[in-house]
């Protein structure tokens, strides 16, 4: 009879421990741990400075009237303009010139640009005859420029005496003046002609 009780005892236990073993929940906790690293390439910024050119300003330049020559009536001369600033500008074309008397009244005159004038007028340099191109200037150089007027009075019509050159790179911009070693008898109603820069 213990034996039997003993059996029993036994088998109650191993039913106990199975049933116990069920229902114990195991319970795994994983943590997974995911690092990202991005990786950009350098980023570089390249800056290249150069000198641009600009259109020239009168204002940077300083002038000088040559004394021309003459012939049949007709007086040669040109004006040489030199950069004084530093830095480079561009200019293509004809100069926007008025002449002034020694009390600086704007003389009366009537300009033509050559070589675009139909009359056939031309200047003894050739460059002063040639179409306008674009010229760059840096400090220390200088263009030029021919003008032409006629000297000889018509009639009994005296002939106005101009004394200075103002010189225009555009309308209503800036003026360089120049004064001449001699007076400019610009007759002929005030004709002249002008070339482009050179």
């Amino acid at each position: 009879m213990k034996r039997l009780l003993s059996v029993v005892v036994i088998l109650a236990l191993a039913v106990g421990a199975f049933v116990v073993g069920r229902n114990i929940a195991t319970t795994t906790t994983t943590t997974t741990t995911s690092t990202t690293t991005t990786t950009s390439p350098p980023t570089t910024t390249t800056t290249t400075t150069g000198q641009l050119a600009t259109t020239c300003s009168a204002r940077d330049f300083s002038g000088t009237f040559n004394q021309g020559q003459g012939a049949a009536g007709t007086i040669f001369a040109s004006v040489t303009l030199t950069k004084t600033t530093s830095g480079t500008c561009t200019m293509k074309g004809w100069p926007l010139i008025t002449v002034q008397d020694k009390l600086g009244a704007v003389l009366k005159t009537t300009t033509t640009d050559v070589p675009t004038n139909k009359d056939g007028f031309s200047f003894p340099t050739a460059a002063a005859d040639a179409m306008p191109t674009t010229l760059r200037l840096s400090s220390g150089s200088f263009t030029d420029f021919s003008l032409a007027y006629n000297d000889v009075p018509t009639g009994n019509t005296a002939c106005p005496s101009g004394v200075t050159v103002s010189v225009q790179f555009r309308a209503n911009g800036a003026a360089v003046t120049v004064t001449s070693s001699y007076p400019l008898q610009v007759c002929n109603a005030g004709q002249l002609w002008v070339s482009p820069f050179y």
